[in-house]
């Protein structure tokens, strides 16, 4: 796979040895009057331009940089199935496009999906050839509609304030994998630490009466196994593993995890793994991981790239994201309004980084109650695709909500949401809506200050125990900042100070830039030490931890430079907090 951008594995957590990438080449058209559907643009031979997948249309990489809306973009690549892929099925991935999508296999519709985070899959082997076969994908994308989640995507024609680039059409990997008739779709981890044993949920097809063995592996040395016969379209799986070995903040202990379904005399065999590792949240010990306190030095991170937009250029540049924010005194990170891709969580995995898992819930207009269909289906495929990960330790599916027409009237949607996220996953904490206001259904009380006044900032936090965060917007607005004093508290976006390196009058950061390194250094000691010395906080994130665009207050630059040595950011953010 030479020379094919972003060639490595996308799903580290659910690997087959049959796999193709498709990423690379493509043709491409742009359609604004979304005629292509009436043109029968699905037969075409040819389209007029090209594109790199999977890089979207607007960014570099895909060598074509058109940043001005798009409303409906076609693909198509012609491809052949190896032939050693005899007698499987064959399954196409498409771990990302944005938004409604539609695809095409030989000029037949094979399936549709909507949202523009989540992946899906689609089973093509009955409109295959021999020979000569070829994918059409239709994207049909809007972010003025209100009606679908766009995140920090610029609802105007170019970037403005935090809005940013938009990202159209495809943006993660697409892959073909061949499979057995009976195989494994999918498995949920449940650890359990107390009595070293790791229960899985494995989800099946076509395997009814299937014979499933998995085995657990540490360093290649067997861990334990089990087998169980499906009964149903889920097979339940316990496994006493041998050794305990935790998975923990900095240190990333991973399991790996070969599950084998025989059925018909055949076996398909996928590989994965997960982390020995259980979180909680309570107001008295604040975030725990495996039972021991954490304080929570979260960093947002937007995952941005200059040349890639919503795509990281390579997967090394994942890796450098969180080892950059690793080196600043981080020990996780805030994935803000964007669902990042699996092979950054696989790299948080196994480094010990914790994450806070979020969606680009901005866009959608959450006062319309029928728009929990254009969020909910979406949401719950992020949370069925990054159940197992151990570093993702809390689901985030609102934030700020009150800049779209008033918060009142969307409670009935958060609070849906809530409900149904605890009932799908009761291992981790919910924050229902991050710095907004507060709601009857959260597990934290979540704050957005960007006050640049160290002293005002503290006296910001010093009437927490009669249930008042930030004085002067308790007197303007009670709903907002009265919290209940039983929740955990969780400073989720501080500071944000402006760092300007290069003239820019579009680029801006919170409050008045700083004029030198020391001011800046004296700013960001003075408000992270209110957050460290208050017992009643277990998390802080700051922002950011790169400029993005014209949001210049990164620790880094948009292009990945550090603005000062990350030892001096290190010893601010890491010293030890009071609830520790």
């Amino acid at each position: 796979m030479k020379n094919i951008p972003r060639n490595e594995h996308p799903r580290p957590d659910r690997k087959r040895e049959s796999w193709l990438s498709l990423n690379g080449k493509w043709e491409f058209e742009i359609d604004n009057a979304r005629i292509g559907t009436y043109k029968d643009y699905n037969e075409r031979t040819s389209l007029d331009g090209e594109i790199t997948v999977p890089f979207c249309p607007e960014s570099k990489l895909s060598g074509i940089g058109n940043t001005d809306f798009m409303n409906a973009v076609w693909y198509r690549r012609d491809f052949e199935v190896p032939s050693e892929w005899a007698g499987k099925r064959v399954i196409l991935h498409i771990d990302a496009c944005d938004y409604a999508t539609t695809v095409y296999v030989n000029g037949k519709r094979a399936g549709t999906h909507r949202g523009g985070y989540t992946p899906f899959q689609f089973d093509i082997t009955d409109l295959l050839l021999e020979s000569g076969n070829f994918i059409t994908v239709y994207a049909v994308d809007d972010v003025r509609s209100e009606r679908q989640v766009a995140g920090k995507q610029s609802d105007r024609l170019r970037s403005y304030a935090c809005s940013y680039t938009r990202t159209t059409g495809i943006w993660q990997t697409v892959w073909l994998e061949a499979v057995e008739s009976a195989h494994v779709k999918s498995y949920k981890a449940y650890p359990n630490i107390s009595n070293t044993s790791v229960s899985l949920e494995v989800q099946t097809q076509n395997a009814l009466g299937a014979r499933l063995r998995v085995c657990a592996y540490y360093s290649g040395k067997l861990m334990g196994e089990s087998e169980a016969t499906v009964a149903s379209g889920s097979a339940f799986i316990n496994i006493p593993l041998s050794e305990a070995h935790l998975w923990e903040c900095g240190k990333g202990e991973l399991y790996d995890l070969v599950f084998e379904l025989s059925k018909d005399g055949k076996t398909d065999v996928m590989e994965g793994y997960f982390g020995l590792r259980e979180v909680g949240l309570s107001k008295e010990n604040g975030l725990t991981i495996n039972g021991k306190t954490v304080f929570g030095r979260f960093v947002l991170d937007q995952g941005f790239y200059p040349d890639g937009i919503y795509t990281a250029p390579t997967d090394e540049a994942l890796v450098f994201d969180i080892k950059a924010s690793m080196a600043c005194g981080f020990n996780g990170a805030r994935l803000h309004q964007k669902v990042f891709e699996p092979r950054f969580l696989y790299h948080a995995d196994r480094l010990g980084y914790m994450v806070w898992a979020e969606t680009g819930n901005w866009g959608l207009d959450h006062t319309l109650e029928e728009n929990i269909y254009n969020f909910l289906p979406e949401w719950l495929e992020e949370i069925e695709r990054d159940f197992s990960h151990p570093s993702v330790i809390g689901w985030c599916p609102f934030n700020e909500t009150w800049n779209k027409h008033g918060r009142e009237h969307c409670e009935h949607l958060l609070d849906t949401v809530y409900d149904v996220t605890k009932a799908i996953d009761g291992t981790r904490p919910v924050i229902t809506d991050s710095g907004a206001f507060p709601t009857e259904r959260t597990d934290v009380h979540d704050v957005h200050d960007y006050e640049q006044n160290p002293e005002k900032f503290r006296f910001n936090y010093s009437q927490m125990e009669k249930g008042i965060i930030n004085d002067q917007l308790y007197r303007m607005d009670r709903r907002r900042q009265f919290y209940k004093t039983e929740l955990p508290v969780f400073v989720s976006e501080y500071g944000g100070i402006g760092w300007i390196m290069e003239k820019d009058v579009s680029a801006w950061g919170y409050g008045e830039s700083v004029k030198s390194e020391e001011e800046f250094f004296e700013r960001l000691k003075g408000l992270t030490d209110v957050l460290l010395d208050n017992e009643k906080i277990f998390a802080f994130c700051y922002t950011q931890l790169t400029d993005v665009e014209q949001e210049q207050n990164g620790l880094l630059t948009y292009g990945r430079k550090f603005k000062f040595a990350p030892e001096r950011y290190k010893e601010i953010f890491a010293r030890k907090a009071a609830i520790e």
